[in-house]
């Protein structure tokens, strides 16, 4: 299959976000099952969460040139999501790939491999997400296959250009805004919740109680 790029996706809604940067992000694992990136790609650097508009791309054979194409487009806040075909061997991300997304203001980079230059990504605060590392990496072969702004998969993921990128030390949500709109006031209030629980918890209430939990199974059991 030939290149393809596809247009820029539209930034996402402003409010959306300043609600995403509030969000616990596992409050969302509450009411969905799709969107969850396989947890083998874990934070390789940085310490700080991501909330960004996804910017995919597409490798094939082991040949980085769609990546360092997409790179100049970065646009702050854009998370790049990089789908490698399955490689797990050869680091497409390393310290200047890096430096050319922080540089450009990237919010993170996920990749669906491995990346490399730990020490000298570490310097930039970027964070970086992937399988593992490798000092093994990718070429500019020039290769007239992959993409940029395309639909890709990352952890078993379909992901399209413009989808919400959530990522924090538990690992990374990737889903249409949409998704993320219709319940994002709902996990916020559970949120807002929690600390009177754990108040609770902590005053000799019993969890299974408190949640309705224990209503549950009383009522299966005919207790």
């Amino acid at each position: 299959m030939p290149y393809t790029s596809g247009p820029t996706p539209p930034a996402l809604d402003p409010d959306l976000v300043a609600k995403l940067e509030r969000v616990s992000f596992p409050t969302l694992g509450h009411y969905l099952e799709e969107g969850f990136v396989d947890p083998a790609i874990r934070r390789q650097t940085g310490d700080r969460r991501v909330v960004g508009r996804a910017v995919t791309v597409r490798l094939t054979a082991q040949d980085s040139t769609a990546l360092h194409h997409a790179a100049g487009w970065c646009e702050p806040g854009d998370v790049f999501v990089i789908d490698t075909g399955g490689d797990v061997r050869h680091a497409p991300v390393g310290e200047v790939l890096a430096a050319a997304l922080s540089i450009r203001g990237a919010a993170g980079i996920v990749v669906d491999g491995v990346v490399t230059d730990l020490d000298e990504v570490e310097a930039f605060g970027i964070p970086v997400y992937a399988r593992g590392t490798s000092v093994l990496t990718t070429k500019l072969l020039g290769v007239d296959a992959g993409g940029h702004n395309i639909a890709v998969t990352c952890g078993g993921v379909p992901v399209q250009p413009g989808d919400v990128v959530l990522a924090d030390r538990n690992g990374v949500f990737i889903a249409a805004a949409a998704t993320v709109v219709a319940l994002i006031d709902t996990a916020l209030d559970d949120d807002a919740e929690e600390p009177e629980l754990v108040a609770q918890l902590r005053a000799g209430g019993r969890l299974g109680e408190l949640t309705g939990a224990t209503a549950v199974l009383d009522a299966l059991t005919g207790h």
